[in-house]
């Protein structure tokens, strides 16, 4: 018999997930002998037998992955062959160069569920049971490679029966890091924040988890201890117990997230399609946005004024037993004061939460890294990540155009998240938020430091955004390495999205959100570029608004209004017919008038979304937003389905700068509109059809000049379903559309843009 040898890289998410253990039942199939181990890149394997059955195995390894699993890159090559009796796993390795496979943690697969919910399982009603298709991964992990002596586990010594079942090859949790039963495991306990005792919470000390359902059922906030932070827990269906959770949390309209059951509890208080239900249901596990079931139980303080709400299903067994004793959909927030990063540790939780929470439902295994909930929509029928977070990180990017050395992105001021990339792979780092707050530019500092020492990465290149006063643009000048970029805001949007679908460019890159800093110094964001990684060319904008107070403006929409109206009828603005301005005092119109004509603090801004804000002010009868974006979210979900009618606008193509479309005919219409006591909902659609109509017809413009290129559509605004879908379906057939996926389209998936450019533009 011809024996042959190879030794076998894989490459992926390959770490965590039982690669080894079925490559062992995979190897015993094909009667091959040989050894497979967990090294610092990946897996390796040295394989030995018929070259048929080599053959055979190499192929299986490429299309029969174990599902959370994914394989990358296959390399093999011929070594000596070796007599052998068996093949066998042997102890990871920690030596070379990294490449990180460890998979994002991963929601309870159905095997584990049914032994927690059998009573004669030895794991019955144990809220921390898991395997190697599921489980903490990430939030646990404090190195690689991922062996349980480099997780949070390693404080938990396994009991003789987990022992045998984490040995065997063929038992599921061969190699499950966090194995662990009721014997041996992590302990869960409920306590007030003022006396650290089971007694003290009412509490029976064998099943903190009913005791903690009950209290939900009485309308009390439970801060519960997650997979990757804390979140604040209330009855759903309570009007009272979500009011004094907006309350106490300081969050005055922004939507809470609920937790269901299951799917069917799901459509109960939702439409769901089988996109929405397959992301739901994906292992990920996000935060998904559904329309609301009209009349269902839930309370409508949940998403004020919204016909959206964000559903998620319960992601490890301690939700799946809550959920379940509950006996309705709980509210499942960020554990926070509004904007400030989630709690982590026992300790920050209880300090931080104590006047939010009246229970915390505690365990006693430490959160390595803080990830909170990803959230998503599906548009144009695909899912479109919005926040990526838990479920999605610390999944890599693959790069299809290599970064020279590694580099580090720092991200935006809003949403923020940072990017590490490292040859062909780009690590968007865990949602971070807004860094508004001292103690969220902590959480950046604190978060960015975790990874770079997970990943083994040591940049040598720095990038940025151009603004110079975000606190993110600060820590990179603050940085010791002495290479930095400052990447212009929109090119970076653009270039996230060439890097997610492996374009190589150019592209027409159609860049819509509210505000990005401008290299003229003005504030930019209805962009139309034609961009490579290492540069871009601005083809078009729309007509800037002034914003009377700068940032002020944003709050109080209602100036940028004023400044659309005045722009649009030249100072002649029916403001006597318009119900918005009967709430505005005449004093504060008059000052406005005056910052704007005199450009006095009112800067010129060229953002979609300041056009969303200004028509949804007048349209909604709404002077203020509570958060950002608010008003345009609105504006969006009410348009009336069905209405195909839209409004005029001009477009001005110049010798001299970028063309521009001029949107004050689409104003005049609009307004006109609202004058005359048209629907709200039908002046919306028209206005969202409006704006569609533009984008495409700034891309056809540029198109006539610079040939049909790639299309990507991207920044903020494309996370408004009707607007991102009305312009490909606009530009459909005659050019190639792409919309983000995994990668946010807002300023979370900026950072990776800011990674690319900034590499192509050092190492050009």
């Amino acid at each position: 018999m011809t024996l042959e040898g190879r030794r076998i890289e894989v490459r992926g998410t390959v770490q965590g997930v039982g690669f080894r253990p079925w490559i062992y039942r995979l190897a015993c199939e094909e009667g091959l002998s040989g050894r497979v181990r967990n090294d610092a890149r990946g897996v390796t394997i040295e394989a030995f037998g018929r070259p048929d059955a080599l053959s055979s195995f190499l192929r299986r390894i490429e299309t029969d992955a174990p599902p959370a699993a994914r394989v990358r890159e296959v390399r093999a090559e011929a070594i000596a062959p070796e007599q052998g009796s068996g093949f066998e796993i042997e102890p990871s390795r920690a030596d070379g160069e990294r490449d990180v496979s460890i998979p994002p943690d991963l929601a309870t697969c159905p095997e584990c569920l049914r032994e927690v919910l059998d009573p004669a399982d030895r794991r019955y009603r144990y809220p921390f049971t898991n395997c190697t298709h599921c489980g903490p991964r990430f939030t646990i992990a404090r190195g690689v490679p991922y062996d349980r002596a480099a997780t949070s586990m390693a404080a938990f010594r396994m009991c003789p029966r987990c022992e045998a079942e984490y040995v065997n090859p063929l038992d599921r949790r061969f190699h499950a890091q966090p194995n662990a039963c009721p014997a041996c495991g992590p302990q869960l306990r409920l306590v007030t924040a003022t006396d650290d005792s089971p007694a003290a919470a009412g509490a029976p000390p064998d099943d903190p988890i009913v005791a903690a359902a009950a209290r939900l059922r009485e309308g009390a906030i439970v801060a519960v201890k997650g997979l990757g932070g804390f979140h604040l827990a209330c009855d759903a269906t309570a009007p009272a117990a979500v009011r004094r959770l907006r309350e106490r949390k300081r969050r005055d309209e922004k939507p809470f997230a609920v937790m269901v059951s299951d799917l069917a509890a799901a459509r109960r208080v939702a439409v769901i399609d089988e996109v929405e239900a397959r992301l739901l249901e994906s292992v990920e596990r996000p935060i998904v946005l559904v329309r609301h079931r009209p009349g269902s139980e839930l309370a409508s303080e949940l998403a004020p004024g919204s016909p959206l709400v964000g559903l998620l299903l319960p992601y490890t067994p301690l939700h799946h037993l809550l959920l379940a004793e509950a006996g309705r959909p709980l509210v499942m927030t960020s554990g926070n004061i509004s904007e400030e990063p989630m709690a982590a540790k026992d300790g920050e939780a209880l300090e931080r939460l104590a006047g939010i929470a009246d229970l915390f439902l505690l365990h006693d295994r430490e959160i390595e890294n803080r990830c909170d909930d990803s959230v998503a929509r599906v548009i144009a029928a695909e899912p479109v990540v919005f926040r990526r977070a838990r479920g999605y990180v610390p999944r890599a990017v693959r790069l299809r155009r290599p970064v020279a050395r590694p580099v580090l992105a720092c991200g935006a001021h809003l949403k923020n998240a940072f990017c590490l990339a490292a040859g062909d792979q780009a690590w968007l780092g865990p949602h971070v938020g807004d860094l508004d707050s001292l103690e969220a530019c902590r959480s950046f500092e604190e978060q960015l430091g975790r990874l770079e020492r997970f990943l083994g990465v040591k940049p040598e290149l720095i990038a940025h955004d151009l603004h110079p006063d975000y606190f993110s643009s600060a820590y990179a000048q603050g940085r010791p390495e002495p290479r930095k970029v400052a990447v212009q805001h929109h090119h970076a949007h653009v270039a996230a999205a060439m890097a997610e679908h492996g374009l190589a460019g150019p592209v027409l890159g159609l860049a819509w959100d509210g505000t990005g800093y401008g290299t003229d110094g003005s504030a930019w964001g209805g962009e139309l570029l034609l961009a490579r990684y290492d540069g871009f060319e601005r083809l078009a904008t729309l007509r800037p608004l002034r914003l009377a107070g700068s940032d002020q403006a944003i709050r109080d929409v209602w100036r940028i209004a004023l400044a659309a109206l005045d722009d649009a009828f030249d100072g002649q603005p029916p403001l006597e017919s318009l119900p918005l301005f009967a709430r505005i005092p005449p004093r504060d119109v008059a000052v406005i008038r005056q910052m704007i004509a005199r450009d006095v603090h009112a800067p010129s801004a060229h953002g979609a979304g300041r056009y969303f804000d200004a028509l949804g002010s007048l349209g909604l009868v709404r002077a203020r937003s509570s958060y950002e974006g608010q008003v345009a979210l609105a504006w969006n979900l009410i348009a009336e389905e069905g209405e195909a009618g839209t409004y005029p606008f001009g477009l001005q193509e110049r010798e001299h700068g970028p063309a521009q479309a001029d949107l004050r005919p689409l104003v005049r219409a609009a307004v006109e509109d609202l004058v005359r006591g048209e629907a709200p909902g039908r002046v919306s659609a028209r206005f969202h059809n409006a704006m569609a109509d533009v984008g495409a017809a700034l891309v056809r413009l540029a198109a006539r000049q610079h040939g049909p290129r790639p299309v990507v559509l991207t920044g903020g605004c494309f996370q408004n379903a009707w607007l991102a879908e009305g312009v490909k379906l606009r530009l459909q057939g005659a050019f190639e559309v792409y919309l983000h996926r995994e990668v946010p389209p807002g300023d979370g998936g900026l950072a990776l843009g800011q990674a690319v450019v900034a590499a192509a533009v050092a190492w050009r």
